[in-house]
């Protein structure tokens, strides 16, 4: 039988699942490459024999995206299988014309292919873009949760950027296990918040044995979405994070049209901070594809330790990295906090980048007047480090996720925003997930 010869477009994360749960010891196909973009320094890697099963003694290589034509003429590819998010619609099917214009088909898997079942209940948290707030509205479902006396496991989306094999499962329950597997600030960002707040969780490559080990200490499992990607796991409740801030993406980026379409609730986030016309979009544009949907809005109010020392003084705004570089925003709630306090100037930092930092300005030249916190590695953490201490200004205000100063020398003033969801509208999440409680007998 002549196997399909496949290629998967990726950015080390979906694309490991779906060759996993679709493709692996699968005789019907043949899988040539992985290719990767959206993350640096994750091509040029194999997928290690260890995890890509008998049919692949070898491994499978990972090449950057910009080879596909190459690969595809080399190796008489037959079809392309699109496994990234957070990319605009245009951005899909104009990967997809490329790719039929070589003459391969393109195929994007479904859910019903790539969930997994659990044998214990899934709340799924995901969103419509990178940044809309999932990781803090994750966060205040896990802490409903333990607060009613139920034992609480996250499953976060996968970051496996350094080595594969030893991330296959990877388990936190403290801060001394982000040093043990070698985090990158990317990693300890969305990590970090949840083992400060008591819950366990998981990540890695291979999410059926991450979802064998998760079961056996959880009455309830979160997916902890990543980008705007639907859920590994087949979810008994899906809430949806949608962004009025980027109001028409929720119908308009893939996957999280996606995620509007299979919400069970649609929390409408950062209200506080957007304009009214805005969040009415959002709430017309989610009911136009899903009618059925509950939705409730929050707020995402930030408070600084110090606003004087942001209060006249011109500041370095350093953001959390993947909102600012393929989630698009041009700020985030350092900006916000920056504003709010009285800063009399956010200082450019374009002029005294550093090397990869200065790379990253280059590739994404709408990032504005802040600091995306780029730390895929050690080179891009100390090159962020030496951008920080280059750059001209009396403070330096940390929007990212987990305090950076943790992770970087930072020598100049400095003060931390922080952020957590807070709802405004009723009934709310903690209402909902009682419901959900009662109906899977956990209350």
């Amino acid at each position: 039988m002549k196997r399909t010869k496949v290629v998967i477009l990726g950015a080390a994360g979906r694309d490991f699942h779906n060759f996993n749960t679709v493709f692996r010891d699968n005789e019907q196909f043949e899988v040539v490459a992985f290719t990767a973009t959206q993350i640096p320094n994750i091509d040029g890697r194999k997928y290690p024999a260890e995890l890509a099963g008998r049919l692949y003694p070898g491994g499978i290589p990972i090449f950057p995206e910009y080879q596909l034509p190459q690969l595809i003429r080399s190796n008489g590819v037959d079809e392309a299988v699109f496994a990234y998010s957070d990319v605009s619609f245009n951005y899909v099917m104009t990967a997809a014309s490329q790719v039929n214009a070589l003459g391969s088909s393109f195929r994007l898997l479904g859910v019903r292919e790539t969930m997994l079942e659990s044998r214990v209940p899934v709340i799924a948290v995901v969103a419509v873009r990178t940044g809309s707030g999932k990781s803090q509205t994750s966060r205040k479902v896990c802490s409903i949760l333990r607060e009613k006396g139920l034992r609480v496991v996250a499953v976060r989306h996968p970051m496996p950027y350094g080595d594969l094999v030893r991330q296959k499962v990877q388990r936190y329950a403290s801060i001394e296990d982000l040093k043990k597997h070698d985090c990158t600030i990317e990693e300890m960002e969305e990590y970090e918040p949840h083992i400060t707040n008591g819950t366990i969780i998981y990540a890695g490559v291979d999410y059926g044995a991450i979802l064998r080990e998760a079961e056996e200490e959880a009455d309830v499992i979160v997916w902890d979405g990543g980008n705007n990607d639907t859920s590994f796991y087949r979810p008994d409740l899906t809430i949806t994070v949608a962004d009025p801030h980027r109001p028409g993406d929720e119908v308009s980026y893939y996957a999280g049209m996606t995620n509007i379409i299979l919400a069970d609730v649609v929390l409408i986030n950062k209200v506080e901070s957007a304009i009214r016309e805005n969040v009415d979009a959002v709430r017309r544009n989610v009911l136009a594809v899903n009618p059925n949907a509950r939705i409730i809005e929050g707020a995402s109010p930030v408070t600084v330790e110090d606003e004087s020392l942001i209060r006249g003084k011109r500041v370095l705004v350093v953001e959390d990295g993947p909102t600012l570089t393929h989630g698009g925003m041009s700020y985030g709630a350092g900006v916000i906090a920056a504003r709010k306090f009285g800063a009399s100037e956010l200082v450019d930092p374009r002029r005294w980048a550093v090397d990869s930092i200065s790379e990253t300005f280059r590739k994404y030249p709408k990032t504005g007047t802040l600091l995306p916190a780029m730390g895929y590695g050690n080179k891009q953490v100390r090159d962020l480090e030496a951008t920080i201490d280059r750059v001209e200004c009396d403070t330096v205000v940390i929007g990212t996720p987990i305090d950076l100063r943790r992770v970087v020398k930072i020598r100049k003033p400095s003060v931390r925003v922080r952020y957590d969801l807070a709802e405004i509208t009723k009934p709310g999440l903690k209402e909902i997930l009682e419901g959900f409680l009662a109906e899977h007998k956990l209350s």
